[in-house]
């Protein structure tokens, strides 16, 4: 059994993009192989920045032969269907086998294949993957048609120890590769996988993924507790810098003191997110004065200068977010709201604050339905809280919109609940996110989110398929669970009418309620799926003339749950689907609605009469508890139902010879729909 070995040696690859481009490649060469019915043992993958590197091991010298016999037609045919039978397969009349069967003697051909040698297919095999790979973005370099992620220098290919010349635009394979471009940059040759790793080792190449993040937590773990203090671990971060490096060195900075009374989000974000720099904290959760970035080097001063020069590109950095946090404090967020006219929100929906008047609109609508809400704070917090859209820090920290706003609300005198508000009002932006509790922050977040959706559905722009370019599924979820985790009582299509009705006339806003709610329904399915609720409950509760208070809606919906899933409520449901059936045709049969009063006089059987007073004595009980949310009790008295429905089936035929009797009968079904619709739409349930 013999092994490959490939390498794709390019310029640096993007960290996102390799975890990916291994598994692409992977995945391209291992299914080639299997169609080219080439078994193999073992598959190892590798990556760096600089390689990915593909070991498949257990690989046959060639291709197994292969013997196929083919059946033609008979041998009296005609000279021509015998004369293509032999062209197809390639075959003379001679190499031919004739055989009896039971309807005449046939010519049969004998078609062997010789298995290709291995090498051959792998060339082919190798060349189609690297053609394939999808690469989320990719380059030309050069004059060259060919297209990489970056420039690729050179591919390393051996079967067996024996170099296969694949090739991809201008680089043909060899036997070579280099080591860390800096500590060992020098070309050599290899002769199998084990050699590979051994020399990449000695020319400073951690091929290991999994090994280089182990070196660079433990070492910064190490620099940070060595310091007195603890590394803020960021796995997320962890993984990025892992691609950024191939022999990694974790070395500590410091933060001058003049930086430190910049808000912390600040600092992170400048460390974290734009020089890609660990964060250290204190023993009391503080941000020290410290920061661990990844070195791809060893130097003699024992990376003095990378720690200084990093330091350096650090205090530029730190410079400038101070001089926008100096600069940004001395003018109130007030006074920064006419900018705001000058600043197109979206070229249908009109300026930002235009957009401010109506989140200052729907805050003030909202507040009433959210206990303790203050009203003029509320309406304070929308009023303010886009204005650090057009401070000089969100400028160029744009991910700390809101919460900058909060610094500079608290820096104004602001009421504590407005700052809140105004840092809490884009979330949640996921299902992991935050959920404002807070009754200001709920209704500013409630109207970020209900304006947006408002909006871009009054101008058409709903998400269609896999496309969402507002992120109006998001803000959907982010209304539901501001809604449930707070327990808001909160008529959905009131508010959507409010919210639509705050746009120009001329924008079209007639559907756009509908849309909305119907948009709802999907994303409250998807929400409760998520926790194990079935679809099906939702849409049956949904489909409820008026049913919009979504607190309302899931209780019903918990309840109906429970319901369903019992004996009582499996063998009701089998009753309604039976009568709502029954109804089905004959409604359409007689182009006329059972809908109507039943006549306790043309009630001749006694199991139809007990159902009528079932029917009229529940109803009378479980109205007044569904009226009172108590969905449970509701259940249970409807349960009460299935003897009855039961009952009526086995003994009564509803299609009586008698007109009047069988229309009666068929209101009496009718009513036994109408009193579980009471409850949901039973259509809607599937069973």
């Amino acid at each position: 059994m013999a092994e490959l070995l490939l390498e794709l040696f390019s310029e640096e690859i993007p960290a996102r993009m390799q975890a990916r481009a291994t598994a692409d490649l992977s995945k391209l060469v291992t299914d080639g192989l299997k169609a080219a019915d080439l078994a193999f043992e073992t598959v190892e993958t590798l990556v760096t920045p600089r390689r990915l590197t593909l070991i498949i091991d257990g690989l046959p010298e060639k291709q197994p032969d292969l013997r196929e016999e083919r059946r033609g037609p008979r041998a009296d045919a005609p000279e021509k269907a015998i004369n293509g039978f032999l062209t197809g397969n390639g075959v003379t009349l001679d190499q031919c086998e004739k055989r009896e069967m039971p309807k005449g003697t046939f010519l049969f051909a004998i078609v062997e294949q010789k298995g290709r040698a291995s090498a051959e297919v792998i060339k082919d095999i190798v060349e189609d993957a690297m053609a394939k790979l999808p690469w989320p973005k990719s380059m030309r370099w050069a004059d060259q048609k060919v297209r990489w992620v970056r420039q690729l220098d050179s591919i390393l290919c051996l079967f067996d120890g024996k170099v296969i010349p694949a090739s991809y635009g201008p680089v043909t394979a060899g036997d070579t590769t280099r080591g860390h471009r800096f500590l060992a940059p020098a070309t050599f040759s290899v002769s199998n996988a084990t050699e590979y790793k051994e020399k990449l080792r000695a020319a400073m190449v951690m091929l290991d993924r999994e090994e280089r993040k182990q070196v660079i937590l433990d070492g910064a773990k190490k620099l940070a507790a060595d310091a007195g203090f603890e590394l803020l671990e960021d796995n997320g971060l962890l993984e990025e810098v892992c691609g950024l490096v191939e022999w990694p060195v974790p070395v500590m900075g410091k933060v001058d003191d003049l930086f430190m009374d910049i808000p912390r989000e600040v600092l992170e974000t400048s460390m974290r997110e734009h020089q890609k720099y660990f964060v250290v904290e204190d023993k009391n959760g503080k941000l020290a004065a410290r920061f661990i970035t990844i070195s791809n080097m060893v130097t003699a001063d024992n990376n003095a200068k990378i720690i200084a020069g990093n330091e350096r590109v650090l205090r530029a950095r730190l410079h400038d977010a101070k001089f926008f946090w100096d600069q940004d404090r001395k003018v109130t967020l007030q006074s920064r709201l006419p900018k705001l006219d000058s600043i197109v929100f979206h070229a249908k929906l009109g300026s930002l604050s235009e957009r401010v008047l109506r989140l200052r609109g729907l805050a003030r609508e909202l507040s009433a339905d959210i206990p303790g809400c203050d009203v003029k704070l509320a309406d304070r917090a929308a009023e303010i809280g886009k204005a650090d859209l057009v401070s000089q820090m969100v400028f160029e920290f744009t991910e700390l919109q809101g919460l900058m706003g909060k610094y500079y609300a608290e820096n104004d005198g602001e009421a504590p609940e407005v700052a809140n508000a105004i840092a809490e009002h884009y979330a949640p932006a996921g299902p992991s996110d935050m959920c404002p509790t807070a009754p200001v922050s709920v209704a500013f977040a409630l109207a970020e989110k209900l304006d947006t959706l408002a909006g871009f559905f009054t101008v058409d722009e709903k998400p269609t398929g896999s496309k969402d370019p507002f992120a109006l599924r998001r803000a959907a979820l982010g209304v539901i669970r501001l809604v449930l985790e707070n327990g808001l009582r909160l008529p959905l299509r009131r508010v959507f009418a409010f919210a639509v009705s705050q746009y120009p006339t001329a924008i079209r806003r007639d559907a756009a309620v509908d849309d909305l709610l119907a948009f709802f329904a999907d994303r409250l399915k998807v929400h409760l799926r998520e926790q194990g609720v079935r679809h099906d409950l939702v849409s049956a509760v949904f489909a409820l003339d008026g049913e919009d208070d979504l607190v309302r809606l899931l209780a019903r919906v918990e309840a109906l749950s429970d319901f369903v899933s019992g004996e009582s409520g499996v063998n009701l449901m089998a009753g309604y689907k039976r009568a709502s059936n029954i109804l089905r045709i004959e409604e359409k049969k007689d182009d006329t609605s059972y809908d109507a009063d039943v006549s306790a006089d043309l009630l001749s059987v006694d199991e139809e009469r007990k159902l009528y007073e079932a029917l009229i004595d529940v109803r009378h009980t479980a109205l007044p508890l569904l009226r009172d949310e108590d969905y449970a009790a509701a259940m249970t008295e409807f349960a009460r139902l299935r003897e009855p429905v039961d009952a009526f089936f086995e003994q009564v035929t509803v299609n009586s010879d008698k007109a009047d009797e069988r229309a009666n009968r068929l209101k009496l079904l009718a009513q036994i729909r109408t009193a579980l619709h009471d409850i949901a739409d039973f259509s809607k349930i599937e069973t």
